[in-house]
């Protein structure tokens, strides 16, 4: 069976998108969405996407790291999906309800409230997410943010200096985080502006993460380390978050699709 795929990306964060929403495609599992994943064998990305027909919403997006794990939520993708789409689309995830408007070059995301108790994240036990009393090496008290991932983030002086290819697995699956978690390093460079560098859960190092971005931000702002409104410089490109107490997450960026192509579903099957 010949399937077609769309590869897109948002700031070199990758994903091969399938559209199901008018026509069925095979059931998808954790060994077919890794071969698709896959660099040297499949077509190649950190996400595979799937768009499904919803009861509550435009469509689904259903999101495979490139492990095979299926996961709640993907920024950048949102965005690339939106483009997609082509109009302002809600959007049903595993993370929650979102919101996305198309914009030239990119597109603009209603990401849903943040959540901040131990128990919405997860972690294994209470604790402060605010600062939690825990550490691995230089990375000491995070804070931690669920926007439909868990995320744990750290502030440092210089996150180019870290080694988040080392540090990343062992902090992603600690048993402090019964689901894993996604690893966030930053610097605040100013009030209107953080650096930063991701290690996703089941991808690893990634260009950028938007989920990232927008826990990292939301963190600075209840620290009161940076304005209601950021810029959020990743490996890949600035993405601009903002965000109020009580209110929900704004994401805005670009997104781009690569190519279209298609493969045979009993290749990886």
């Amino acid at each position: 069976m010949r399937i077609p795929f769309i590869k897109m990306h948002g700031l070199g964060n990758d994903f091969v998108v399938l559209d199901a929403r008018e026509n069925d495609l095979p059931d998808l599992n954790e060994s077919i969405a890794r071969g698709i994943a896959d660099r040297h064998t499949g077509i190649g990305c950190d996400q595979l996407i799937l768009l499904q027909p919803s009861d509550s919403a435009d469509f689904r997006m259903r999101i495979y790291n490139h492990d095979g794990g299926e996961v709640g939520a993907c920024g950048n993708a949102t965005r690339a999906v939106a483009m997609l789409h082509g109009s302002n689309a809600t959007i049903e995830t595993d993370g929650g309800m979102l919101a996305a408007s198309p914009r030239d070059g990119g597109a603009s995301v209603d990401m849903g409230a943040p959540r901040f108790d131990w128990d919405a994240i997860p972690l294994a036990y209470p604790m402060d997410t605010l600062s939690m009393p825990v550490g691995w090496e230089m990375l000491q008290n995070p804070g931690a943010v669920n926007v439909g991932n868990p995320h744990v983030i750290f502030f440092v002086d210089d996150c180019d200096a870290v080694p988040l290819d080392r540090l990343g697995p062992e902090i992603e699956n600690d048993p402090l985080f019964p689901v894993r978690v996604n690893v966030n390093v930053a610097t605040i460079e100013d009030r209107s502006r953080i650096r930063l560098r991701v290690w996703e859960r089941g991808a690893g190092l990634t260009k950028a993460c938007g989920t990232g971005a927008c826990a990292t931000a939301v963190h600075a702002m209840r620290r009161r380390l940076v304005d209601s409104e950021v810029t959020v410089a990743l490996p890949g490109g600035d993405l601009q978050i903002a965000w109020s107490e009580g209110e929900t997450i704004r994401m805005t960026g670009p997104a781009s699709e690569s190519f279209r192509g298609s493969f045979e579903w009993d290749d990886y099957a």
